[in-house]
């Protein structure tokens, strides 16, 4: 019978909190990177719409297209859904994975709210003829709100990819990790969308 002495086990006890450690602060650093780029995608987007909004070729501007109480609507489901991630982080932290599916969940439920609500106002602007070819205005819209939105599709495939880990594996330090930047994701496309109906809608229809 082999016997680990006290010494061994507490080195590889310290090497396995270490790796841990290197594997979060990696992966956390790394994210951290990606986000800044993400931010030079969007300062590009914000910047390109300021020039051409006013450049709508005699059609149709801001004013005449955009329902600012129906913006409002779509900017709670994500407000909301911030919040819920939140809730669901607190609960990862105390190990509790009902509660923080639950969270998620609901997260994920404000997400597929505010995707459904920004498609069904793509397609009613394109029924109106106001698709991204009928101006160069209209064209930095869709490309603004539309990559947006694709990162929140993006998200919302990562959160359902992280809810099948934990179903699976559980709360693990590795899955909190996960956690955590998706958590990150998530509030920076907040914040962006905050900046989108700010210069967008409300300046836009003021």
């Amino acid at each position: 019978m082999t016997v680990q002495s006290p010494v061994l086990g507490d080195h590889l006890h310290s090497h396995d909190e270490e790796h841990h450690h290197d594997f979060a602060g990696t992966t956390t650093l790394g994210f951290w990177i990606y986000l800044m780029s993400d931010c030079i995608l969007f300062a590009a987007l914000f910047a390109a719409f300021a020039v051409l909004r006013g450049a709508t070729a005699g059609g149709p501007g801001a004013k005449d297209l955009f329902d600012l109480s129906y913006v409002a609507v779509e900017t709670t489901f994500l407000l909301v859904s911030s919040f819920t991630y939140g809730m669901a982080m607190i609960a990862a932290e105390k190990q509790r994975r009902s509660t923080t599916l639950v969270w998620l969940g609901l997260t994920l439920l404000m997400g597929l709210g505010f995707m459904g609500m920004e498609l069904h106002e793509f397609g009613e602007l394109i029924e109106k003829g106001a698709g991204p070819d009928h101006s160069a205005f209209l064209s930095s819209f869709f490309t603004l709100v539309g990559t947006h939105g694709l990162h929140v599709t993006a998200g919302m495939i990562w959160m359902v990819t992280l809810i099948v880990h934990v179903l699976r594996g559980g709360l693990t330090e590795k899955n909190i990790t996960r956690l955590t930047c998706l958590s990150l994701f998530w509030h920076f496309l907040d914040i962006v969308w905050i900046g989108v109906f700010t210069t967008v809608y409300l300046l836009g229809v003021a």
